[in-house]
């Protein structure tokens, strides 16, 4: 990310709309990142979510496979 998208609406999705998607998809056709806390994580996350907390998503985004969605959460 550079400064010229900082101020880029990002799309939003409801959660039924995520979960459509989810359940259309294999785990390996999508990015889905969890950007909370590893504790959090640990307490529970979505099948197939990488943790990469959100303070850390600038520097990771590397990490991310950019031909396929990202769902972020």
């Amino acid at each position: 990310m550079d400064i010229a998208n900082i101020f880029e609406q990002i799309p939003q999705m409801p959660a039924d709309t995520v979960r459509e998607v989810l359940n259309q998809k294999s785990i390996g056709e999508y990015n889905l990142v969890d950007v909370r806390q590893p504790a959090e994580y640990e307490k529970g996350h979505l099948p197939g979510a990488r943790l990469i907390p959100l303070a850390e998503l600038e520097s990771r985004l590397g990490e991310l496979d950019p031909t396929k969605p990202t769902i972020v959460y």
